[in-house]
């Protein structure tokens, strides 16, 4: 279905509203952020880190609050390049300064190097990606990273979750996560309550560069089945996703608990055991390597 048909009669100007007020209806509610706040956004290309680019510069100076982007190359050939030029677009566009990491720079290898002794690819690339952004933000001063998580996203998390039995990780749901350790920078997400539908719509409709291709390694991840399980669902019955999310917010509240997160033996990033998973996948790494 073409964006034109989907917004029938209403215009970009009217769904660009809608859409607007719906984040900032979020970030007031929540106060995702705070006056003289320095928020960094994870920048990766695609639609959701560029609406959320987007939003969070078009509130800055009404909300006066210093903004950064970052950016992580994983070292995926043929697949970040054009992420990483479209976050420079987007940041160049909305005269914010991007920071650009690489898990070359950061580590000496890249995510195609190490591959070998994880069931999937995903594993150890959110782990590292998550470790350079924490880092980074914390050595410019961030008090926030803002992430383009969508209330898709959410939902997907929450089910797998469900399916592990993993309580801990009801604990990062919700679109403010507090600070657990002065070390680790709080993440906020303004697209918590945004489906992913509207936000492809909103990067089409606006003619904005976005990264639309899929990770190559995406399909191996048990997140990509639970996805297009929802999709399916979805499909049949239109409001599903939305009545998980509802369920979501009603019944499973965010705990409070912080599991006794201290600081890893090794790097001193937060860590809830005595070495934090990027420490321990370097260890991995390198007895492969052997």
């Amino acid at each position: 279905m073409s964006a034109v048909l989907y917004i029938g009669s209403m215009d970009v100007q009217e769904f660009n509203r809608r859409i607007m007020a719906r984040i900032r209806g979020l970030m007031e509610s929540h106060k995702l952020v705070e006056r003289g706040e320095h928020v960094a956004v994870a920048l990766s290309g695609g639609k959701d880190s560029v609406l959320t680019l987007h939003v969070l510069s078009d509130l800055r100076e009404e909300l006066d609050f210093e903004l950064t982007a970052i950016t992580v190359d994983e070292g995926i050939e043929g697949y970040r390049g054009e992420g990483v030029l479209a976050a420079r677009e987007n940041a160049r566009i909305r005269r914010v300064e991007l920071i650009e990491k690489s898990f070359r720079d950061e580590f000496n290898f890249e995510l195609e190097d190490v591959l070998e002794g994880f069931r999937s690819p995903c594993i150890p690339c959110g782990v590292f990606r998550r470790w350079i952004l924490n880092r980074t933000a914390r050595e410019i001063g961030a008090s926030k990273i803002a992430t383009g998580h969508n209330m898709d996203d959410e939902v997907q998390s929450f089910i797998m979750s469900l399916a592990r039995g993993d309580v801990r990780k009801f604990s990062k749901f919700g679109p403010k996560l507090q600070r657990i350790h002065p070390r680790m920078v709080p993440r906020i997400k303004p697209l918590w309550s945004t489906p992913e539908e509207d936000v492809r719509l909103w990067a089409e409709l606006n003619d904005v560069k976005f990264h639309s291709a899929p990770c190559p390694y995406s399909s191996r991840s048990m997140r990509a089945g639970i996805r297009d399980f929802l999709n399916r669902i979805e499909s049949d019955s239109p409001g599903v996703k939305e009545m998980i999310m509802k369920s979501l917010k009603v019944t499973f509240q965010p705990l409070a608990e912080d599991y006794g997160i201290g600081e890893c033996s090794i790097c001193g990033e937060p860590a809830s055991g005595i070495k934090c998973k990027a420490c321990e996948f370097l260890e991995i790494i390198g007895e492969a390597d052997r």
